[in-house]
């Protein structure tokens, strides 16, 4: 059938969009049951641990109601944690630290308080829990970060500090005859992928740290994910040579495992990444990223490695214990989920599924990735998703209208898993292209560092390139492009909009308008993010200024679509407002879309669905095709003229 871009049907609905994927997440595998953690969209938002019995059944492990989340670092992460069939976990109702036994109510460890903890790990012979505290207590002063033991016999107890003195802490890693502690620190201004330190203790008979070692990293080096083996050697991801890759400490001796020129580790923007797992062989599983794609490796004790052809390209995470692993992967095509796999044979199989309904192939779009020349001489990559679906084809002489998109962070990377919100789109009849632009993590740490120094412009200027370079080749209509992008991805999209010419429509989901109100009033984690970005504020405050599209509206000439959370923490809502006041004094069209009860990241399904749905409608507006879904009226303001402030 022909039909306009845009205006196709599609089986990918705002209801699949908005509730039907509970991706899991976080999987363990302990004395040969698995475990995981899934969202609950249509139940606001909630996380819940789930848990596959040795009869094969899946349960939740913990009530109704209860939400399996902190808030430590405002993104938080490995809230829980398993040890002996018994659940410990953060609710994040209070903060508080809880244990669960099978069949059990759940048991506060923790006092109430200020509190938040993370990074959970259990030391059973002492009868501890071991964990980040972030602690809240004096709102007049900056969040207090550090390692602390939580008694498990006590009743509720307070926490006993073990480290302190570092801004952040993550990773508390005991080994496996309990004997010695591995944990990560760093401190302002460094993000954990700027600098990190990797330290080894050993402890007293009481637990506590002893004599401790420096064993890697520092104020220029990322160190992530240490990990013991079953033989007690510690393995840890960094990138010495410029590519985050695999070491061992065994004894006094670091050594590589297995160097290429690949990622072995993501940005450690939530706590308890997984992205290799220590074999009882004393090999390693572990996942590598090259421009944008997965890849699993198995390492041998022996050096050797093969890479294991499973059909999936986007791998989130993995744990192994036996002869068995678990991944939580998928790729554009297969919604996959929680995936068993046989280390002896390598079959496959789904122990939890990301989506309850099998998607069209025919109306699904695979990713195609691309190289273009950017500004300075520079290449910058990206992932392009033409229209696809098989009842339809565009008018004779058509092309589509394209969006734009990067990922947030901005120190983050694309992939080639399912991305339902692309596919909403593509096969509507609308082109996206996912933008890793320089900054991006995942093409080795001269291309991530590239960024620093000049975030508001190499990001928009890639993908503005992406863009053009797409429109050049005859695949999208260069009359029709908007720029979409949420956080950090909707920053850089407000700085396409205001600082560069092209875009005729823009969607900001919780994005920053002012750089100098993010840098004063965001959170501890982020607090001193923009020094390497930007520029040291306040001594900088003149560039604050002049990367910041609040001052500058007079050249933004498109409409805009603002959504925004009310309680989010990260970017407040004051800068939505802000950005809202300014379109309307410039006269600019545009719609607005607050959320109660939402904060950094939409959760709740039915506010999900209201913003893919405004987004759609948005696009039909201002690019004159009429979506074939029944739509709610969006709200789009047209100020009759604008006011003399926004004329000047």
């Amino acid at each position: 059938m022909i039909a306009p871009y845009g205006s196709w049907a599609s089986p990918i609905s705002l209801d699949l969009v908005s509730g039907g994927r509970n991706f899991p997440s976080a999987p363990r595998l302990v004395d040969g049951e698995a475990w995981w953690e899934e969202p609950r969209p249509e139940e606001g938002g909630r996380q819940v641990v789930r848990h596959r019995l040795a009869d094969g059944s899946i349960v939740d492990a913990v009530p109704a109601g209860v939400n399996v989340r902190d808030m430590v670092h405002e993104y938080g992460g490995a809230a829980w944690t398993v040890a002996a069939g018994t659940l410990y976990d953060s609710d994040v109702a209070d903060g508080r630290l809880y244990r669960l036994a099978p069949a059990g109510r759940p048991e506060a460890l923790t006092v109430p308080g200020r509190l938040r903890y993370a990074d959970l790990a259990v030391d059973l012979p002492r009868g501890r829990l071991l964990a980040v505290c972030e602690d809240h207590s004096d709102p007049d002063t900056e969040a207090v970060n550090r390692l602390v033991s939580v008694d498990l016999a006590a009743g509720p107890a307070t926490p006993v500090t073990l480290v302190e003195g570092a801004d952040f802490y993550a990773a508390p890693r005991l080994s496996p005859d309990g004997r010695r502690l591995a944990w990560l620190s760093w401190s302002h201004p460094n993000m954990p992928w700027d600098g990190t330190d990797l330290w080894l203790a050993e402890l007293d008979d009481a637990g506590l740290p002893g004599a401790t070692r420096h064993v890697a990293g520092g104020p220029d080096l990322w160190v992530a994910q240490p990990r013991w083996s079953p033989a007690g050697d510690l393995l840890f991801v960094s990138e010495p040579t410029g590519w985050m890759n695999l070491y061992r400490l065994r004894g006094s001796t670091v050594e590589a495992i297995l160097p290429m020129a690949a990622e072995f580790a993501r940005p450690d923007w939530i706590f308890g990444l997984s992205t290799y797992a220590c074999l009882d062989n004393g090999g390693v599983l572990a996942v590598a990223r090259a421009a944008g794609r997965d890849e699993l490796w198995r390492i041998d004790a022996d050096g050797g490695a093969t890479r294991l052809p499973v059909p999936y390209d986007e791998i989130g995470a993995v744990v192994a214990e036996g002869s068995r692993a678990l991944l939580t992967a998928d790729s554009a095509g297969d919604a996959g989920g929680l995936i068993e796999l046989d280390l002896r044979t390598g079959a496959t199989a789904v122990v939890a599924r990301s989506l309850a309904v099998d998607l069209d192939p025919a109306v699904i779009s695979e990713a195609q990735a691309i190289t273009f020349p950017t500004s300075d001489g520079a290449t910058a990559h990206a992932l392009f998703y033409p229209p696809r679906n098989d009842a339809y084809t565009g008018p004779a002489g058509e092309r589509p209208p394209l969006i734009v998109t990067s990922h947030g962070g901005p120190t983050a990377g694309t992939g080639t898993g399912l991305a339902l919100s692309t596919q909403f789109f593509t096969s509507r009849g609308l082109a996206v292209v996912d933008v890793d632009y320089r900054g991006s993590s995942g093409y080795g740490r001269e291309y991530r560092r590239a960024l620093e120094g000049q975030w508001g412009v190499y990001d928009m200027d890639d993908c503005l390139a992406a863009a053009t370079y797409l429109a050049a080749q005859g695949l999208v209509d260069g009359e029709r492009l908007a720029i979409r992008g949420g956080s950090a991805s909707g920053y850089t999209t407000l700085c396409a909009l205001t600082f560069r010419t092209g875009f005729r429509a823009g969607v900001s989901y919780f994005g920053i308008g002012d750089l100098e109100t993010f840098a004063r009033d965001t959170h501890k984690f982020e607090s001193r993010y923009l020094e390497r970005l930007v520029g040291p504020y306040p001594a900088a405050r003149s560039l604050y200024e002049q990367r910041s599209p609040i001052h500058f509206l007079d050249r933004l000439s498109c409409p805009v679509l603002i959504l925004q959370g009310l309680d989010d923490r990260v970017v407040p809502p004051s800068q939505a407002e802000d950005m809202v006041a300014a379109l309307t004094a410039k006269g600019l069209p545009y719609a607005y879309l607050p959320f109660e009860g939402e904060g950094h990241g939409f959760r709740r399904a039915s506010n999900v669905r209201l913003a893919a749905g405004a987004e759609l409608a948005f696009y039909g507006r201002i690019f004159g095709f009429q979506p074939a879904d029944a739509l709610p009226p969006l709200d789009l303001v047209v100020p009759s003229a604008p006011t003399a402030q926004g004329a000047a």
